[in-house]
């Protein structure tokens, strides 16, 4: 029994408040991370690190740092992420400097570089605008239908750099944020981690950290080649049993361009665990080298594993579409409906497949129910402006342009809606109207080769045939793989009598639209003609 001054004696006063014991701080942290306030996050776990380390004494406090130290890590990392398998731009160095080409003459259907050569009977150039690279414009803007294979470097440099082209990036990294440039914008007085100071080998030791740097590594500092040191050595204190390793080493060596390598890890890592992940990865490495047949096959060997998987099935449609496979890419695209209804991406391509398949009656359908879901946005209101005036219904289609063009949030996108425009005022018969919308389609984008060669036309009708030829020229040269400024510049030089040039003219008309009947029977005239003389 105590005393009578057992009251006196010092004794424990409770539980400590999780401020004295510096945990609050933390669990703040926390909070900030999982409502994805990262800026929030990394400045009070900043402060965490920033103790006196006369106050880093007990274990968990040192605890608390490590905890500290890995969640700032992933807040930074966070800050800057862009998930890889969306990340499939090449650049013109990756397009023209490519070594690792399979075959030089691909067998018809096999090869994106020779897109036109599918068997699928997708609507021809003469109905649906094609990118150089001879792919259809499609529904929807990815970052591979914004990538193209030009056949030269000098026409590689000299595409304009819009979305309405096989845009060619000057390189893949382009896409990436430089490394530095991340540590400079979310550390202004420095870098959080000096990776040339780090001892890899002992952090490949703590898996959990482990993890938590090579993120930071790979998407903030964007060090392909320390992430991979770091990886290899994970790798191997695992024993080579931890496939989350392997596909991060795969990534690693497809963001060094060595894809047979990146292929090995991927279909290492998938022996030992099923990942739909893994399938997207793999499939990328073999777009890149050029072999869609392989990653068709893959990705319906993905599907036995993962039936009615959502990526699997839109990956499928992407690599149809990008053949020229137009009705294999719209069926797997409804698939893709059966299982998500509001997948906007299988929305606006099947809506693009039935405008260009002379149903905008349909079209309209789509787009509407894109316009339901909360997708509010020029391209939108544009495509909704188009479908109602091929539709007929005349009352919503200078509504919906106006809103297009009030919700435009660059040149390029004010430029397509004062093309459109353009093609309404034609549809309707003001002339003078769709010379002004062509006018101002130029002044927001100076390199819109199709407002040239409509302006040219316009010019022809009017008798100016010099003012006529020079923007013809400037359309050929800006877009060498349209058919039209071609074959207008054989029709109008015929007119004048150069025959020379109009036969050179129509040879390119050929090449860039084989099967456009008007430019065989003029080829055939002047082959004609030639024979006579």
């Amino acid at each position: 029994p105590l005393g009578g001054n057992a009251a006196e004696a010092p004794g424990p006063a409770g539980p400590p408040r999780c401020s004295e014991m510096g945990l609050e701080p933390l669990f703040q942290a926390w909070s900030y991370f999982r409502r994805r306030k990262f800026r929030e996050c990394a400045d009070v776990c900043s402060q965490l690190l920033e103790r006196p380390p006369g106050e880093q004494i007990f274990y968990f406090l040192l605890i608390l740092i490590q905890a500290a130290w890995s969640l700032k890590t992933r807040a930074l990392t966070e800050m800057v992420y862009v998930d890889e398998i969306d990340m499939d731009q090449e650049g013109i160095a990756e397009m023209i400097l490519d070594e690792n080409a399979v075959a030089q003459v691909a067998r018809p259907g096999t090869s994106l570089k020779l897109p036109g050569t599918g068997q699928g009977g997708g609507p021809s150039p003469a109905v649906r605008p094609v990118t150089q690279s001879g792919r259809p414009i499609t529904g929807f803007v990815r970052p591979s239908t914004q990538g193209g294979r030009p056949s030269t470097m000098e026409q590689a440099i000299r595409t304009p750099r819009t979305a309405l082209t096989a845009r060619p990036l000057t390189s893949a990294s382009g896409g990436f944020i430089r490394p530095g440039t991340a540590s400079m914008l979310t550390n202004p007085d420095g870098p959080f981690i000096n990776l040339s100071r780090l001892n890899l080998t002992k952090y490949a030791q703590k898996p959990k950290l482990a993890k938590a740097l090579f993120e930071y590594i790979f998407h903030h500092e964007n060090d392909i080649k320390n992430a991979l040191d770091l990886a290899a050595l994970a790798t191997e204190h695992a024993q080579f049993k931890d496939w989350w390793w392997k596909v991060q080493i795969g990534k690693c060596y497809y963001r060094l361009g060595l894809y047979r390598e990146a292929e090995k890890q991927f279909k290492s890592a998938l022996k030992q665990q099923d990942m739909v992940d893994i399938f997207l990865y793999l499939a990328k490495v073999y777009l890149r080298l050029d072999q869609p047949v392989t990653a068709l096959n893959l990705f319906k060997q993905g599907l036995e594993r993962f039936p009615g998987e959502v990526t699997l099935i839109c990956g499928i449609a992407r690599i149809y579409e990008e053949m020229n496979n137009i009705s294999s890419a719209a069926e797997y695209y409804k698939d893709v409906l059966k299982q998500d209804n509001t997948h906007v991406e299988a929305i606006a391509c099947i809506g693009s497949n039935h405008f260009y398949s002379d149903q905008p009656e349909i079209a309209l359908r789509f787009y509407r129910r894109l316009l339901q879901m909360g997708v509010y946005n020029c391209q939108l209101f544009n495509n909704l402006g188009l479908c109602c005036f091929y539709a007929q219904q005349y009352d919503m289609t200078l509504s919906s342009f106006e809103r297009a063009l009030f919700l435009a949030e660059n040149e390029e996108e004010t430029a397509d809606v004062w093309y459109n425009l353009g093609h309404v005022a034609v549809g309707i018969g003001d002339l003078n109207l769709a010379y002004q919308c062509f006018k101002l389609t130029l002044v927001n984008n100076n390199d819109y080769a199709e407002a040239y060669n409509n302006l040219a036309v316009l010019e022809m009708q009017k008798g100016h045939t010099e003012q006529a030829r020079a923007l013809l020229q400037t359309a050929s040269s800006l877009a060498p793989h349209m058919y039209e400024p071609h074959f207008n510049i054989a029709i109008l030089s015929e007119k004048v009598g150069d025959l020379q040039k109009s036969y050179t003219a129509a040879q390119k008309s050929e090449e860039a639209f084989p099967g456009h009947v008007d430019t065989q029977q003029l080829l055939k005239q002047l082959k004609e003609h030639f024979a006579m003389l």
